[in-house]
């Protein structure tokens, strides 16, 4: 059996849209990281291809710190502090060694570290550069943060060291928000600092789209707010915003910026204009979430479970193991022409099969009318043992 870009590293072609081309056919695609529908936008398009007419790739040449800053980084970093209401903001050039970096730089042996359990394998990764000690709380149950808190808080004060909580804003598998508002309420009975990756909910979350604090009205309680630019901005690169001080001792101490070339002018250019259309065009988050909503609300009417999403992350939830994902996945992308992701166990239990819907602004509520149809069909199939039965496709 020949997987082959199949289930594992498809090719998605054409230009970035809900309909691109997948094994020569037109596919309706809910598998991108492009909330606001930003990747094609003209005049995202034009930027991006000006900065690099002006600029190339090459500048600035040299790691941020010796030869590698200019005005447009500072700029940037000014605006994105605004935006998401902290005093100062660091570039990153990465999301994911972003976080793994800033972990690494802002905890020392005598500090302790509690994390969701559910956190993002970036988060993950950053823990395991941690030399100190980690506890891990059940998804966003706070009885068992404020337990873990208990232990940790008795190991720092023995150590001499400082407690560190990290969560997620939005969870890029359910869709659910960390429970941010009540996190920030054990302040009260425990001296910690806050750590947010909120990769999935900067530019989709909050009256202004500045993130899941801001939806939650927590966003003063976040002492390092994290997101990266991969996903309502559809671009490359990361940030970090806190407190000026905290800030500058994270400028001379994230290995991964410090011995890494500085972020490309067009990345930087491009987007400083994704994040001018972020604040200067509200519509294109309402349309977001008209879409969202239509989706959700529309799966939920027909049955369909897609667990406990807050956010536009849409997990469809169905029973089946590996065969029924198998054919079902098939089925979905040759058949009926839509492409989702699909989760499989170990991510999910045993016997569950995730598709994972990703929607954006650019889709349209006709995309949605066609996708709830053909799950319907899909689950048909499901329910009478059709993919069970079936035998696995073979692909050439």
């Amino acid at each position: 059996m020949d997987h082959t870009n199949f289930f594992m590293f498809p090719k998605l072609e054409g230009p970035i849209a809900p309909r691109m081309r997948f094994r020569g056919k037109e596919v309706l695609t809910w598998s991108l990281n492009n909330y606001l529908g930003l990747a094609n936008m003209p005049e995202v398009r034009e930027a991006d291809t000006q900065a690099t007419k002006d600029w190339g790739l090459a500048y600035p040449m040299g790691a941020r710190m010796m030869t590698g800053n200019t005005e447009y980084h500072e700029k940037f970093e000014k605006d994105l502090a605004e935006f998401v209401q902290k005093e100062a903001c660091q570039l990153l050039n990465f999301g994911y060694q972003g976080i793994m970096s800033v972990i690494d730089a802002i905890v020392g042996r005598k500090d302790v570290i509690v994390y969701d359990a559910e956190a993002h394998a970036c988060i993950i990764d950053g823990l395991r550069l941690h030399v100190g000690k980690r506890f891990v709380y059940q998804h966003n149950d706070m009885a068992s943060l404020e337990k873990q808190l208990v232990r940790a808080d008795k190991l720092a004060k023995e150590n001499g060291g400082g407690l560190l909580v990290i969560t997620e804003g939005v969870f890029g598998m359910s869709g659910s928000m960390g429970k941010l508002k009540e996190v920030t309420e054990l302040k009260k009975k425990f001296q910690f600092r806050l750590l947010v990756d909120d990769a999935h909910g900067f530019g989709t979350m909050g009256k202004t789209g500045a993130g899941t604090g801001e939806e939650q009205g927590c966003q003063d309680g976040i002492d390092l707010y994290f997101s990266t630019f991969a996903k309502s901005m559809a671009s490359i690169g990361a940030f970090v915003a806190g407190d000026k001080t905290v800030i500058d001792f994270l400028k001379y101490n994230v290995r991964s910026q410090i011995f890494a070339k500085s972020l490309p002018m067009p990345l930087v250019i491009g987007n400083q204009k994704r994040l001018d259309l972020l604040k200067s065009r509200p519509e294109l988050k309402a349309n977001l979430w008209t879409i969202v909503n239509a989706l959700q609300s529309g799966l939920k009417e027909k049955g369909f479970n897609i667990g406990k999403t807050q956010s536009p992350v849409t997990p469809v939830l169905l029973n089946g193991g590996w065969k029924e994902a198998a054919n079902l996945i098939h089925d979905i992308r040759m058949n009926y022409n839509i492409f989702c992701s699909i989760v499989v166990y170990p991510v999910v239990p045993k016997d569950v099969i995730m598709l994972r819907i990703i929607p954006t602004a650019a889709h349209t509520l006709a995309d949605v009318e066609e996708t709830i149809s053909v799950f319907e069909a899909l689950k048909v199939k499901l329910d009478t043992g059709v993919y069970r039965n079936a035998n696995v496709p073979v692909f050439g």
